[in-house]
């Protein structure tokens, strides 16, 4: 039988040290604070680290002793995936992990899968602060995230006394699209919208659930349409809205499918975001209508796929929104208020909005 292997014995600071005959310190130096060293001390020390195996300075330890993390956390109340699948989640979280680049820090994913309760994720995060990406005000994980003792910053939704914020003025934002596509003529018009609750609603929406929405952007962009088509003499009441719980195209392809199956005299979808009118768009291809002369179709967020498009859309810049964020969460000065970070949206008239069909071409049109 053959001698067992002897493992060799990994090094510490303190042997690293004794080996090097330098301070604990300025091994820890060589790793946390190299400014503090000449070049050439730091190159022999991190050489003979390599040399003995030693593997650097245990990051739990470190973050014990100078109760930093080094960290930021990023709470998605989604599936970890749609982190790298929706695009303006995308543009978000380069924007954050950017900032994060610049400050040196990490950036630490805590998804939470909607419908799910379970807040254990965001109390095991070990991170420096919080940045909340979009989550209704009733959600469990953003009240987990408000009762530990970090600094918060919430992109877009929802508004909370006393924490910071970042996003654009909705309200005024879609009131513009509005007015743009009621200028144009349109009067029968139908909207697709994201979730509007924690539950899920795949189908038409009443004026109560978008009053109480807890998804404030929507409801704030609900509103404002009802206000400005209520000015041009549209009754909101009457106005079709269908919800999609799952924000991709193939579920904006079905809402424009079951509203347009439901009321085929629609001249205008307006959509609460990109993905939704990029469906909607798809939707009206199968049917054969061209847009715009058969059907306006409308979007919100400006992402690239909607440029390829053509889609008429309210741009707003969501690599920037991130960096704000993070740089907001970053930045180290003590403040009393709540800081809001309003960002500028642009209004994008492109090929899928134009003036309604009269009765005369919707007859004999294709």
């Amino acid at each position: 039988m053959g001698r067992p292997m002897r493992m060799r014995r990994q090094a510490t600071l303190a042997s690293l040290a004794a080996e090097l005959g330098v301070s604990r310190t300025t091994v820890s130096n060589a790793y946390n604070r190299p400014d503090q060293l000449s070049p050439e001390l730091r190159r022999r020390v991190l050489e003979t680290a390599r040399r003995l195996g030693y593997p650097g300075p245990d990051p739990v330890a470190r973050s014990l002793r100078t109760r930093k993390a080094g960290a930021v956390g990023l709470l998605l109340t989604e599936n970890l995936s749609y982190a790298f699948r929706d695009p303006a989640a995308i543009g978000v979280l380069e924007g954050l992990a950017l900032a994060c680049e610049d400050a040196a820090v990490g950036l630490h994913l805590v998804p939470a899968s909607p419908g799910r309760d379970d807040v254990a994720a965001v109390h095991r995060a070990g991170v420096d602060g919080f940045v909340v990406y979009s989550v209704p005000d009733d959600d469990p994980h953003l009240a987990a995230v408000l009762a530990r003792p970090v600094p918060t910053v919430i992109i877009d939704q929802p508004r909370v006394e006393g924490v910071d914020r970042v996003g654009p003025d909705d309200a005024a934002a879609i009131t513009q699209l509005a007015e743009h596509v009621a200028r144009l003529g349109h009067r029968k018009i139908g909207v697709l919208c994201m979730r509007l609750a924690r539950d899920r609603n795949d189908g038409f929406v009443s004026l109560d659930r978008q009053r109480e929405a807890h998804f404030h952007v929507q409801r704030t962009r609900l509103d404002a349409l009802a206000k400005a088509f209520g000015n041009a003499g549209v009754d909101w009441a009457a106005v079709p809205v269908v919800e999609r719980f799952d924000h991709t195209v193939d579920e904006g392809a079905s809402a424009a499918r079951q509203l347009l199956d439901a009321y085929p005299q629609v001249t205008a979808l307006i959509c609460t975001s990109d993905i939704l009118a990029l469906g909607a768009l798809a939707e009206a291809s199968r049917r054969g209508l061209r847009v715009p002369a058969d059907l306006t179709v409308t979007g919100f967020d400006g992402i690239t796929e909607a440029d390829r498009a053509g889609l008429t859309t309210v741009h707003q810049p969501v690599l920037e929104k991130g960096k704000a964020a993070g740089r907001l969460l970053l930045a180290s000065a003590d403040h009393v208020a709540a800081r809001v970070i309003t960002l500028d949206t642009e209004l994008r008239i492109r090929n899928t909005s134009g003036p309604p069909r009269t009765m005369e071409e919707h007859w004999f049109g294709p």
